[in-house]
């Protein structure tokens, strides 16, 4: 919770009357840091199991499962003005492929958010170091106003983990 207060406190990502969602939000605590923030809409989803929160719908479903974006979307009742994502894989040790699995399930958040955003919007996600994060970033770049990478001081100083900061959010293409 203190790495979501941080960035809050520096980018001031959190607004009362906003709607956010929550992926890998489990045990909880961004949700209850968002909570103190007076939220229209707070959608939480983990794979694990969650303790109820009062104003916070709370999802337990796999990210990964081919109806999850919807129930968030239903759930959510409408555009989102934040998508926050704490997903990580279960670490292997070897940091290449952690790195890669970590990425898939960050490029899944980040398809999910630009899909539900409304323009104005961010995006925050934590990510491994570990360079595969280029083309995101150049894409987050095309999408958004402002990008930027985090490593809060709340995260270890020899942890690879690090978070992507996306404001701004330009709108959906016309494609």
């Amino acid at each position: 919770a203190f790495k979501l207060k941080e960035m809050d406190d520096k980018l001031s990502l959190i607004k009362p009357g906003m709607r956010i969602v929550d992926l890998g939000a489990a045990p909880g605590g961004w949700c209850q840091i968002i909570m103190e923030k007076g939220p229209e809409k707070l959608v939480a989803l983990d794979i694990l199991e969650m303790d109820e929160m009062t104003g916070v719908t709370i999802l337990q479903k796999d990210f990964n499962d081919d109806d999850a974006p919807q129930m968030l979307i239903d759930a959510l009742g409408g555009q989102a003005d934040l998508v926050i994502s704490d997903i990580a894989p279960n670490t292997t040790g070897h940091a290449k492929t952690d790195h890669i699995r970590m990425m898939a399930l960050v490029e899944m958040a980040y398809d999910f958010a630009v899909q539900t955003l409304k323009p104005g919007g961010s995006f925050v996600a934590k990510v491994f170091q570990g360079g595969a994060e280029n083309t995101l970033m150049a894409q987050m770049r095309k999408d958004f106003e402002t990008t930027k990478h985090i490593k809060p001081k709340a995260s270890r100083a020899d942890s690879s983990e690090q978070y992507v900061v996306a404001q701004g959010f330009r709108g959906h293409s016309k494609e």
